[in-house]
C-alpha cells in the first residue's frame, strides 16, 4: 500500500476568471512545490505565449503572472496514492471542494487539463454551473498536444 500523498493549495484570488485544472502534480511539481514543475510540460510556455510574454522560472513570478491574467490553478485530484507522476496509476483520491474558488472569484470557465482532470470532474462537478471544457493535456506525456485548442479556448474566455 503506497502513502497518501497530499497536492498544492489552489491559487486564485476574487479577481480570477478562468480555473485551469490538472489532475495531481507530477513528481517533478512536487519537487519544486508548484504547479506545473517539469520543464518539458508545455504549460508554462503555452500560457506566457498566449499572452504573448517569455516564460519565467521563478515560482514568485509565475504566481504573480497567474493571478494579474486572472487564471487560477488547482488539481481536481487533492490526495491520493500515486506511482511517479502517472494519473492511470492515481488510487484512493480525494476530489478538491471547488467551492473553496467558486465562493471568491467569479469564474467563468473551467480548462481540465487532460482526460483524468475532466474524468474526475465530470464525476462530481458536472452540473455546477459553468462551462466547462476538456483541454489536450500540457504533459511531456501527451504525443497528440494541440496548442490551437488551447489558444482557441482562452481566446473565448478573454473575449480576444
Amino acid at each position: 500500500m503506497s502513502e497518501i500523498i497530499k497536492g498544492f493549495d489552489p491559487l486564485f484570488d476574487e479577481n480570477s476568471i478562468v480555473l485551469i485544472l490538472g489532475s495531481f502534480p507530477s513528481v517533478k511539481s512536487r519537487a519544486v512545490d508548484f504547479y506545473y514543475g517539469n520543464r518539458q510540460n508545455k504549460f508554462w510556455d503555452m500560457l506566457y505565449g498566449y499572452f504573448g510574454e517569455k516564460a519565467d522560472v521563478e515560482i514568485d513570478k509565475r504566481r504573480n503572472f497567474l493571478l494579474q491574467k486572472r487564471i487560477a490553478v488547482w488539481d481536481i485530484v487533492t490526495a491520493c496514492e500515486i506511482e511517479g507522476s502517472s494519473d492511470a496509476s492515481i488510487r484512493n483520491f480525494q476530489i478538491a471542494d471547488l467551492s473553496v474558488v467558486f465562493n471568491v472569484a467569479k469564474i467563468e470557465s473551467v480548462l481540465l487539463n487532460g482526460a483524468v482532470s475532466y474524468k474526475i470532474f465530470c464525476s462530481r462537478y458536472s452540473n455546477c454551473g459553468v462551462a466547462y471544457e476538456r483541454m489536450p493535456s500540457t504533459s511531456p506525456a501527451n504525443v497528440r498536444w494541440d496548442l490551437s485548442s488551447w489558444y482557441r479556448e482562452l481566446d473565448r474566455v478573454f473575449g480576444r
